[in-house]
């Protein structure tokens, strides 16, 4: 059976998952990794991804999470027993949110992360959980635990990614993509994009959903995620 390996996003940890890890079967070989804290760039994490986790790979990645794991993709394609990408974007960065990330990294290096995530954690979820402040705090707390080294590395590596685009087309393993239908940081028309590039690709939408989704609805995105993985690693790929 391949191994499941967890990506998380941005400045997120083993938290992001922690909705999915508990509805996960018992037996399975999951790993969640930490290469975004360690590497600094995406095609570094993905090539020491695949140097801590042999054999055949499930992966799982969300946002800059599902960045690694299209790179491992390109990197070893014959590696992937199956890819679900959750809220993330093939294409390579925009000049406009080049220049908006170079902003929030100036502040971040000022010693303001605490109030740029404070301020702009409202626009990850969507509109409806401004109210929730059990949920936002506690993607406040995820993003700031990183600490501003990890914020201002891994949007430089967000800023630098490669088009993941070439390579899409050329996928043999099953690719789930899922998608908050108002996520406002990644769009769905990335995850459309991705999807439309994919030749075996499931496109999921979750509704009343933003960027966060398996924080925001995570029976939702456990109800279509968790037999996916399951049909996945079974049959391994």
């Amino acid at each position: 059976m391949p191994r499941l390996v967890l990506l998380p996003g941005l400045a997120c940890d083993q938290r992001l998952w922690q909705a999915q890890l508990s509805a996960l079967p018992p037996g399975l070989d999951v790993r969640i990794s930490a290469v975004h804290m360690q590497h600094e760039r995406i095609e570094d994490m993905a090539a020491a991804m695949l140097r801590e986790h042999d054999g055949m790979l499930v992966l799982c990645g969300a946002s800059l999470g599902g960045m690694v794991a299209m790179e491992a993709a390109r990197q070893a394609p014959g590696r992937m027993a199956g890819l679900a990408l959750l809220g993330t974007n093939a294409r390579p960065e925009t000049p406009e949110m080049y220049r908006l990330r170079e902003s929030a990294i100036e502040l971040f290096e000022r010693g303001e992360a605490r109030d740029v995530i404070e301020l702009n954690a409202g626009f990850a979820f969507h509109p409806d959980r401004g109210g929730d402040v059990a949920l936002l705090q506690s993607y406040i707390d995820l993003v700031l635990d990183a600490g501003t080294q990890q914020l201002v590395r891994q949007n430089r590596a967000v800023m630098q990614r490669p088009d993941a685009r070439t390579h899409l087309p050329s996928l043999q393993c099953p690719v789930l993509v899922m998608c908050g239908d108002e996520d406002r940081l990644t769009p769905p028309d990335c995850s459309s994009e991705i999807a439309a590039l994919v030749p075996q690709a499931e496109l999921v939408w979750v509704p009343q959903c933003g960027h966060m989704l398996t924080m925001e609805q995570p029976e939702f995105v456990n109800a279509s995620l968790v037999p996916w993985l399951q049909r996945v690693l079974s049959t391994g790929g």
